[in-house]
């Protein structure tokens, strides 16, 4: 019976850039906190742009406060009335937290004038990087079918392994375990013995495409006969996996298209912003003071402007990125290995 070992998702940095929407609504949080910082309640007050609408404890909520946060929750017109009432609610609720913050010195404290330092020259980082690389061209559609034509085990030639899964902690895959499940001819002759050695196990049905897995995991998967199971490490726990059916699942390309257009600008963004960090770090003037940090001789320095998207790797137990060229924005973190190889997750 195979072992497979999958490492545990890590938190790196790519150089693809948070979206405008996102860059604004940080921007905004980053800009609140450092006019806090910057200032007492107890000086004169500087009237804010638009009209007011309300009116906390002497501070001013404006129209333009309330169309800025409208647009970026991306509030429909025909919405904006009811929605702007909620929101101005809102407003109402965090000028007064910022209100009592500044009474206790909040403001003051060292972490968060730390945080406030850090929003900031994120803030200008990614400002700059967005200028600097602008808005990506759309690639062509000769482009779009050329990507397709080279990736068929993404697209036309797409297989799609239906698994059963027994799901163990880790420190229960002992010796004995894993021969009874070499000796076992299916996955249910597996659970009667671990019932018979009282072994917690949870079972699980799942689904994953050749564009799901890495290349190497693909091939293994479908050099596999039905029914001929195998082990996968992840973390705390082992899964004990049965490959149920192999089927092919074929997408066409008016059904990638849009997502191969999407991914290759995604790809041409990253270069551009590749580049432009390694343009600046060749003009600039780098010391490492402490030479415990400076980078290792075959370590290449640089990379990716801090904030930008997470790496990962996509597991055979992990969730299936839905719809997606890569990995998504969400939460800042991405797929980096789904990136790199192309399509995840096409159903």
């Amino acid at each position: 019976m195979k072992t497979f070992h999958l490492a545990a998702n890590h938190t790196t940095q790519s150089t693809r850039m948070r979206t405008p929407k996102r860059l604004l609504s940080v921007a905004a949080l980053a800009l609140a906190a450092a006019t806090l910082a910057g200032c007492s309640k107890d000086e004169p007050k500087e009237s804010k742009p638009g009209q007011a609408l309300a009116s906390v404890n002497g501070e001013e909520v404006t129209v333009l406060q309330l169309n800025e946060e409208m647009q970026r929750a991306g509030v429909p017109a025909a919405q904006q009335g009811p929605a702007g009432k909620q929101i101005l609610q809102a407003l109402i609720d965090r000028e007064l937290l910022e209100g009592e913050a500044a009474k206790e010195k909040l403001d003051r404290d060292p972490k968060v004038m730390q945080a406030i330092e850090r929003a900031r020259s994120l803030i200008i980082a990614q400002a700059y990087m967005q200028k600097r690389i602008g808005e990506p061209q759309r690639p062509t559609p000769a482009e779009v079918e050329d990507y397709f034509n080279k990736n068929p085990q993404f697209f036309s030639n797409r297989k799609q392994f239906a698994m059963n899964q027994l799901i163990i902690p880790a420190a229960d895959l002992t010796p004995e375990v894993r021969a009874a499940a070499d000796s076992a001819k299916s996955l249910e002759e597996v659970a009667v013995f671990l019932d018979s050695k009282n072994i917690k196990y949870g079972r699980a049905q799942v689904t994953r495409s050749t564009a799901d897995l890495n290349p190497q995991m693909s091939s293994k998967l479908l050099a596999m006969q039905k029914g001929q199971m195998f082990v996968v490490n992840e973390g705390d726990r082992a899964m004990l996996i049965s490959i149920a059916e192999v089927r092919d699942a074929p997408v066409t390309l008016a059904v990638a298209g849009p997502q191969i257009a999407q991914y290759l600008m995604n790809q041409k963004n990253k270069e551009m912003a590749a580049a432009e960090i390694q343009r600046l770090r060749s003009t600039a003037k780098i010391e490492y003071l402490n030479k415990d940090f400076a980078p290792d001789a075959n370590t290449p320095a640089g990379g990716a402007p801090a904030g930008s998207p997470a790496a990962g790797a996509t597991a055979v137990a992990g969730a299936p990125a839905q719809g997606s060229m890569g990995p998504s924005d969400a939460d800042g973190a991405d797929d980096k290995a789904a990136l790199d190889r192309g399509v995840a997750g096409l159903k």
